[in-house]
């Protein structure tokens, strides 16, 4: 998997230690409520489609940015479904990176699934009665997506919210 440049050239001057850095995560839905999801080229996982934001860039278009580079799928946004944080992540190589991570519902408009770069192994649609096998995190931002209807859920003092403020 190919690192972004911005975040190259920020390793070479901070080395390893932890980076805060923003992500988003497309849950797509395709016209018969299939979810897409890829199997992941770094660990092997499934999980939704999601990456890194580039400096300056808005989430809306960073989740259509990251969809069609990862999959050939184009999608529209339609809400924005959770604010979450991740663990700290230690990569192979020693990085240590926490996330912001935006998840969006989509819309699925155009395009073909298929492998459409290096950073997944596998592309889908899976409807959610055959779901592959995925870490809980990846359930959460799937109900997260599936289930809200607005405003986004969060975390906040230890609970998720708004559903039951």
């Amino acid at each position: 998997m190919a690192i972004p440049p911005f975040l190259a050239e920020l390793r070479s001057v901070v080395g390893t230690r932890p980076l805060w850095l923003s992500a988003v995560v497309a849950v797509a839905v395709d016209d018969q409520g299939r979810v897409l999801l890829a199997r992941r080229a770094d660990d092997g996982r499934w999980a939704p489609v999601g990456g890194i934001l580039d400096p300056g860039e808005q989430p809306a278009d960073g989740v259509v940015r990251e969809c069609l580079e990862e999959t050939g799928v184009v999608v529209v946004p339609e809400l924005l479904a959770s604010v979450t944080v991740s663990p700290q992540v230690t990569y192979p190589n020693g990085d240590v990176t926490q996330y912001l991570v935006l998840t969006f519902r989509c819309r699925a408009v155009g395009g073909e699934a298929r492998v459409n770069d290096d950073e997944s192994l596998e592309v889908g649609w899976f409807g959610l009665d055959e779901l592959p096998p995925m870490i809980d995190t990846e359930h959460e931002r799937l109900r997260h997506a599936l289930e809200c209807r607005g405003p986004a859920i969060f975390s906040w003092d230890g609970k998720e919210r708004p559903q039951g403020l």
